[in-house]
């Protein structure tokens, strides 16, 4: 297999705080989030959080629609999504390192509510602007929504099955990218402990799947 070195500019380097993939066969997380201004250090999933649960089945896939918002009410997010595409390395871009940062659809991936494994990543910390869209990912509960607005103007409901925390050399590409078949979502970030010269050791996969959709508009 053909392995990819991420190539980010230095800017990125020094302020972001988000998984970078690898395109090889397949897809491949490496993971690299440096940061270099003090940040809060994200929670990881706790023993509630991190066992799998069964959140009803599935609800039937979506046709195709890009996501446009992310909500998480019970950590009081919502934020915008952007497409991601790749670099010309194989990574995977990333949202804009900036404060109030969007979250990133990456755009490779099923849309949230089609069949398969949607992706969307979120930065956990973003240097100076502090916290991330998803720097509180690792405290959902199973059983939690994750709500999705579309360009269509449905919203795709997902309910949390479970959180994991990954070692970024030990990052399950293939359940990740590939699930069940099913309608599901994948939220990733950080998380772990960091050090000075490679940032944050670990990623947090939020798993959800397809639960309901309505219309908001």
């Amino acid at each position: 297999m053909r392995t990819w070195r991420p190539r980010p500019p230095r800017s990125v380097w020094g302020w972001s705080c988000l998984a970078l993939f690898l395109i090889g066969v397949g897809l491949v997380l490496l993971g690299m989030c440096v940061t270099s201004s003090p940040s809060p250090s994200p929670p990881g999933p706790g023993s509630s959080a991190s066992a799998p649960s069964s959140p009803g089945p599935a609800a039937a896939p979506m046709g195709r629609s890009e996501p446009v918002r992310l909500a998480i009410p019970s950590l009081g997010v919502s934020a915008p999504v952007v497409p991601l595409g790749l670099e010309a390395d194989g990574t995977v871009e990333v949202p804009p390192i900036e404060r109030d940062a969007p979250a990133g659809w990456y755009d490779g991936s099923p849309t949230p509510g089609e069949a398969g494994s949607s992706v969307i990543l979120g930065h956990s910390t973003v240097g100076q602007f502090g916290k991330g869209v998803l720097f509180a990912a690792g405290r959902l509960e199973p059983g939690a929504r994750v709500d999705v607005t579309r360009a269509d103007g449905s919203t795709a409901e997902f309910t949390v099955r479970e959180v994991r925390e990954y070692a970024k050399a030990d990052f399950p590409a293939d359940k990740v990218y590939q699930g069940s078949g099913a309608p599901e979502l994948r939220l990733v970030t950080c998380g772990g402990p960091r050090d000075a010269d490679h940032g944050y050791r670990d990623n947090i996969v939020v798993y959800t799947v397809l639960t309901g959709h309505r219309a908001t508009r």
